[in-house]
């Protein structure tokens, strides 16, 4: 995807230069090529749903230094992981196959086992990731119809995320069933897409600590946010079906789905407690709604001024307009600060219509 000076108004050349220079440091050198500069997309990676899942993360693992996931592993534990929350649950979460379903619990301990860790870790960080994604997301549809996806994943530990960042085609019978992007390790998905059905981005709703959530998930059975992204991926026919099932499936906290098909108006975002939704928002194109715009607080509501990212990206929105949205106009959108922040691990664009050009960097 080439990337040029966004056409917006109000962004200074100094403040490009700086947005630039965030993406390579944060990014490295690699492909793909914008306009003489490099940025790096992460490496893709083939996962087979027609193997055992204790086996199916191994071809993967081998284009990694394991020392250094061990390393990047234990530091998280370290820092995210409250040492009592840790006394009390590890032992709980060993006993992975008692809550955990198929096929997360396979793959968590075929992961681990791989790496030498302990199951009991591996489940509680996949935990802990479900609480702590301050992201953005947008969904858009043109004056043609077209749908257009896009999202900035935003974490704390940058510095270990973006290196194990991948974009995964899940394949099943020789097919890539769908596709999304996630970080080694964590088997869950924020950011995936059903070719020619549908896509999916999931930002935290703030629902307090994260280990709360996973004792709701112990007791109670729910799924992770993220578990039920790729479970919608995999089972779900069409938008509607997918819809319904990150509208009304329990989960171990809140979240907000933002989901986009293949037909006009077809996009919303869904704000979720975890017992089911609060509020549906559609794209409504009639009444000027060709947009939505979703950060980390319910739309209704105004986001806090220290952390506003909601009205820079619908100025951008606005500047572009619904005649020049397409997927190069919604990266540039997510480029601008601090739509885009020190934050920012990675941004996806997406179309479910034109699965070919889902594009991470």
């Amino acid at each position: 995807m080439e990337r040029r000076l966004p056409l917006l108004p109000g962004l200074a050349w100094s403040s490009f230069c700086l947005l630039l220079l965030l993406r390579l440091l944060c990014r490295g050198a690699a492909a793909p090529h914008i306009s003489g500069a490099a940025v790096a997309a992460p490496l893709l990676c083939n996962v087979s749903l027609d193997s055992a899942p204790e086996e199916r993360w191994k071809p993967v693992l081998r284009h990694f230094d394991p020392e250094f996931l061990r390393a990047a592993f234990y530091q998280l534990i370290d820092e995210v992981v409250p040492k009592w929350v840790h006394a009390i649950i590890r032992p709980l979460a060993e006993e992975l196959e008692s809550f955990a379903p198929q096929p997360f619990a396979g793959e968590i301990r075929g992961l681990c086992q791989a790496l030498g860790l302990n199951v009991g870790d591996g489940l509680l960080i996949n935990l802990a990731y479900e609480s702590t994604a301050f992201c953005t997301s947008i969904i858009a549809q043109d004056n043609n119809g077209n749908i257009y996806h896009g999202r900035n994943m935003d974490y704390a530990f940058g510095d270990i995320l973006r290196k194990t960042t991948i974009d995964v085609e899940f394949i099943k019978n020789g097919q890539v069933k769908f596709r999304g992007t996630t970080f080694l390790g964590y088997v869950g998905l924020w950011t995936g897409q059903s070719p020619h059905k549908f896509t999916v981005s999931g930002d935290e709703r703030d629902s307090g600590a994260w280990w709360e959530n996973a004792i709701a998930a112990f007791i109670n059975r729910n799924s992770p946010v993220s578990w039920l992204v790729r479970t919608v991926l995999s089972d779900a026919e069409d938008f509607e079906a997918a819809s319904l099932m990150l509208s009304k499936t329990p989960i171990i906290a809140d979240v907000y789905y933002i989901i986009g098909g293949t037909s006009p108006r077809e996009g919303a975002v869904i704000t979720r407690r975890r017992s089911g939704p609060v509020d549906i928002w559609p794209l409504d194109p009639l009444t000027g709604g060709w947009y939505r715009v979703e950060t980390n607080y319910d739309h209704w509501t105004t986001p806090p001024p220290f952390d506003d990212r909601r009205t820079h990206a619908m100025k951008a929105m606005n500047a572009t307009g619904q005649k020049n949205i397409n997927l190069e106009s919604l990266y540039k959108v997510l480029s601008v600060q601090p739509v885009l922040n020190k934050l920012t691990v990675y941004t996806t664009v997406m179309s479910a219509a034109a699965p070919s050009k889902y594009t991470t960097c």
